[in-house]
Order: structure tokens, then sequence, then C-alpha cells
């Protein structure tokens, strides 16, 4: 990227008593982009998120590593100032909408809460900003629905109205965390393309977090693939989805269906990854090592950074690396 990242995340490393679930973790999100960061469950995705909102729980440390947000670094401002960046600046909507929502207070009121912190809204104004809010995210009928309680609410609604929570300050950064799970195909589609149109719109930049690489494609402008709290690789979206490079990444692609030029699913067997992801506690070299079919010796020494392998394009792989053209490093930016 040649201009200063609106999120610059670097060498993030999480621990807790048990182990380390992030280690040397970083990447960056540019005005305006759409950055989805990929993986199994337990690869550390959420942890990162929460870490950059500063909401990790109370077991939980940051080792090391630095979050900068529009230049500042996030863990070094006091909570107070925390605040006004939750919400105002950088806004999150959490993977589970129903255990989100407070269920005794209705959805309206919860929008509301949110801008007469943020914005120093009358009760009066802020209800009628609500409505508006859930006009914009879609919800039918927004004069009555903003007075249901959330669990009046199909999955697909609870999620728009956590959106609405979320752009209700119009943040410059949107965190969306696996916003489509437990969803059907249907409404999933309809939630990722409100997320983009509130992106343009809005002009946010998106960090969506997902284990589905078949929603990365459409909505992704570069891809960032997470293994056992480390990042594999990193490109454009279409480079990625076309030419993977890191094992695990192409074992990701072979487990994930394929629609045809017709969109009807490809034939043929899907393809697992043998075995699971490391454990927090981790061993010494390569998180990916008992899993790999590409494994040397030299990977079992010490975890391998990422590093440039092509314009635009990260990859923590030796192996691989080595069968790559040589580049000109000073050609190639991050």
């Amino acid at each position: 990227m040649s201009k200063a990242p609106l999120l610059d995340v670097s060498g993030l490393t999480i621990a807790f008593p048990g182990g380390t679930p992030v280690a040397d973790f970083g990447f960056r999100v540019a005005a305006g982009e759409t950055v989805a960061v990929v993986g199994e469950s337990g690869s550390g995705k959420s942890l990162t998120a929460l870490a950059i909102m500063r909401l990790l729980p109370r077991t939980a440390r940051i080792a090391t590593g630095t979050v900068r947000f529009q230049g500042r670094d996030l863990f070094a401002l006091p909570e107070p100032e925390m605040r006004k960046v939750r919400g105002r600046e950088i806004a999150m909507i959490f993977q589970e909408p129903m255990t989100s929502l407070n269920p005794v207070l209705t959805v309206g009121k919860q929008i509301a809460e949110v801008l007469r912190l943020h914005e120093g809204l009358s009760a009066e104004s802020a209800r009628k900003r609500a409505i508006e809010l859930l006009d914009l995210v879609r919800v039918a009928d927004p004069h009555r629905r903003v007075d249901d309680f959330p669990h009046r609410l199909s999955g697909g609604m609870r999620q728009r109205v956590m959106i609405a929570m979320a752009v209700a300050c119009t943040p410059k950064l949107l965190i969306a965390d696996e916003p489509t799970t437990a969803l059907d195909v249907t409404i999933q589609a309809q939630v990722l393309d409100l997320l983009e149109s509130l992106r343009r719109d809005l002009g946010m930049a998106l960090m969506l977090i997902t284990h589905d690489l078949g929603i990365v494609g459409q909505w992704a402008d570069r891809v960032v693939v997470m293994y056992a709290g480390r990042g594999a690789e990193e490109a454009e979206a279409a480079a990625l989805l076309g030419d993977p490079l890191h094992p695990y990444t192409r074992g990701l692609l072979a487990a994930s269906p394929r629609l045809d030029a017709s969109l009807h699913y490809t034939a043929g067997t899907l393809r697992e990854i043998p075995g699971s992801i490391s454990s927090a506690i981790g061993e010494p070299g390569c998180p990916f090592v008992p899993r790999c079919p590409l494994a040397q010796p030299s990977c079992r020494t010490a975890p391998p950074p990422l590093m440039p392998v092509r314009p635009g394009r990260l990859l923590a792989c030796p192996p691989v690396a080595a069968t790559l053209e040589p580049i000109d490093a000073a050609a190639v930016g991050r």
C-alpha cells in the first residue's frame, strides 16, 4: 500500500495462561477497503478482532505487538479515550446476534443508546434516527419493528439490527465477525450485499472475518489467511483464489464447494485437510507441519514469517517460496 493504512496490526501476540492462540500476527486495512481474514474455527480470527477493540477477556493479555488506527496506538489510549473510538470510529458486528442483543430492551432502544452515548442525541431524536437506521438496513416496517424485542425477530432481522447499531455513528472501520453464521443461504447473500452497499455509501473500510471462502471472491478486495494464530498467506482475492500458494490455502479451497458456470455445484468429493488445528500451546516450527504434505525438517525449527514473494503477495512457506521465480525485493511492496 502506498498510503498510510487506516488500520495497521503488527506483531500481535495474545497470551492466555494455557498458551498463545495468536502469535506475531499482522495485517493492514486501507480506507474504503474490504479485507477478509479467513481460517478454520480456532485460528484466532475473533480474538484478533477483540484485541483491536480492546475487549479481550480478563484472562488474556497482549504480550507483544501494536494496533494503530489512523496512526494512533490503540493499546496506548486511556480507557475513556478508547470508549470514544469504539462505536464511533471502529464498530463491530459480533458473531451471534441473539446473545449480543439485550433481550429485555427493544431493538429501537438499543440502537438509540449508541446514538445518545456517542452523538449526544435526545431520546426523541435518537428514536427517530433508529427508525431511519432500521430502514437503511432494509428492515421492513421500521416504525413498528423499532418497538420489537429481539426474540420477536428472525435471525436475519436480528443481524440487520446489529448492523444498524454498528453503522449508527458512521464508523471509518467496521469489523464483521462471521456475519452470516447460522443464516440460510438466501439471507447470507442479502446480509453480505447490505454490508457491501453500506461500505460504499458510507465510505467505510470493512474487516470481514469468515471461514467460508465461498464469499471471499465476490466481497473482498484482499484476503489474509490465518492458521493457528499466525498469518499463512496474504494476497488480492482474485490472485489468491486463482493461484493459492500455501498448502493450507490450497486445502481450504479443496474443501470448499465450487460453482460451475451454470451456478450448479461441481461434481466430485470435497477433500478434507487431515488432522486438526494445532493447540494453543504450540510447538517449535511451522504450526501447519503436522498436516502439511510439503513439510521438511527445516519447517520444524522455527515458525516462518510472512515474506513477500510477488508484488502485493505475502507467504509463510519456505518450501513453496523456493519453487517460485526470484523477485526484486526492493520492487515488492506489502
